[in-house]
């Protein structure tokens, strides 16, 4: 099987495998694309990355694609993932500096501003509740949660360094309350009205991750709903990176760096 020329990408954290297959070369290789993620995503063994992403034609977008998480499950989107594909696309001549692409949650856009910086505006959030208690084990937890592209459940906490994201993350992202496909779980301290620091429990990477950009937007929806910020707010990620979010009435903005780690080309041995 012939070499894959593939861009390792990063964004404030997330790292990303992005391939153009707009020849839908990757599909004529590998029948099983679920394993191929899996394996390629593959820390230590292989490239690694918390996700893959395959550009693909569209008809009536610039591009489309389909994201994969790195334990090969298909998500609907992802915000950070997103800021990567449209600089991708940007950088190989499939787009221009403001954009649209297809995703299996709608139509995104976006726009390249200075160099390595890409603002993505997401679908309209659904599916907002606020305050609602979901049973554990042993107690009763008080959740709000919102649909981004994907489901996100929101907790506010006061001590987000001494917060268990790893095990109380594993038990909303599997509760009942969420089946059948879970959600992802985001761990938020107010710093004040313009400021919040976010942790988050992934699902399909089935663990915390350095920032997650549909967890960035879903922190900035609920918390501008719950009255605590007037929709424009900094997120200080796990990873570092400061991303803005604007909430403007139902049009969501994510904005931040897309970085280029590298290009080279995928061997059939990175996937053994």
């Amino acid at each position: 099987m012939e070499n894959l020329p593939f861009y390792k990408m990063s964004a404030s954290g997330n790292d990303f495998i992005l391939i153009d297959d707009r020849e839908l070369i990757v599909e004529r290789q590998y029948k099983d694309l679920p394993h191929f993620v899996e394996r390629v995503c593959r820390r230590r063994h292989s490239v690694g990355a918390d996700g893959l992403i395959l550009i693909r034609k569209s008809e009536g977008c610039d591009f489309s694609w389909r994201f994969f998480n790195a334990d090969g499950s298909e998500a609907e989107m992802c915000g950070n993932g997103g800021r990567c594909a449209a600089r991708f696309a940007f950088l190989n001549g499939i787009a221009g500096e403001s954009m649209a692409f297809e995703t299996v949650a709608g139509v995104m856009k976006a726009s390249i501003k200075n160099g390595n910086r890409v603002k993505l505006q997401l679908t309209s959030p659904k599916d907002v509740s606020i305050d609602y208690p979901i049973a554990l084990e042993n107690r009763e937890l008080f959740v709000s949660s919102v649909n981004t592209g994907v489901p996100h459940v929101i907790l506010l906490t006061d001590d987000i360094e001494h917060t268990p994201v790893e095990e109380l993350g594993r038990v909303v992202r599997y509760h009942g309350a969420f089946a059948p496909k879970g959600t992802n779980v985001d761990f938020v301290k107010v710093l004040d009205r313009k400021n919040l620091q976010i942790r988050t429990y992934e699902r399909g990477v089935e663990g915390e991750t350095y920032a997650c950009g549909t967890g960035a937007v879903a922190a900035g929806v609920i918390l501008k709903k719950k009255g605590l910020s007037e929709g424009e707010v900094n997120i200080h990620t796990r990873g570092g990176e400061i991303l803005q979010v604007y909430v403007q009435g139902e049009e969501v903005y994510l904005e931040g760096t897309a970085n280029v780690v590298y290009k080279a080309e995928l061997s059939a041995e990175a996937v053994q």
